[in-house]
């Protein structure tokens, strides 16, 4: 698992898709065929922005053992100001939080594999105040 950890860094440490360069169409998670020009189409890797809408979300309030210092969070469909959705973690409390709510993409920990092995990082978002 680890070389894969570390030939997908790039993805996890930024907002990396695709477009389609022939209808201009964006994805998230990144494709290798456009579904709507499939053999016509040609893709090409884009960085897709850090900003955001709230589209739909839910708090979590019961999770696994490695989540639980964050309980109560909040998970988040956002809608990219670049055209795709992504789901999310929302850094904030649950309160603060609803639909149209403007977030940005922020850097964090995800995890990490005991006390001496590799801490992971990624993208969560927070509310733009």
């Amino acid at each position: 698992m680890l070389p894969r950890f570390w030939r997908k860094i790039r993805y996890r440490y930024n907002l990396i898709g695709t477009e389609c360069t022939n209808c201009g169409k964006k994805f998230y998670p990144p494709r290798n065929l456009c579904p709507e020009c499939r053999r016509k189409s040609r893709i090409a890797e884009v960085e897709l922005g850090e900003t955001g809408t709230v589209v739909s979300f839910t708090v979590i309030h019961d999770s696994s053992e490695s989540y639980k210092l964050q309980k109560p969070y909040v998970v988040a469909l956002i809608k990219l100001d670049s055209g795709p959705s992504v789901i999310s973690q929302i850094v904030c409390n649950p309160d603060d939080i609803e639909i149209g709510t403007r977030v940005r993409a922020i850097f964090r920990k995800y995890g990490e594999d005991g006390e001496e092995g590799i801490i992971y990082y990624g993208t969560k978002f927070e509310p733009v105040i």
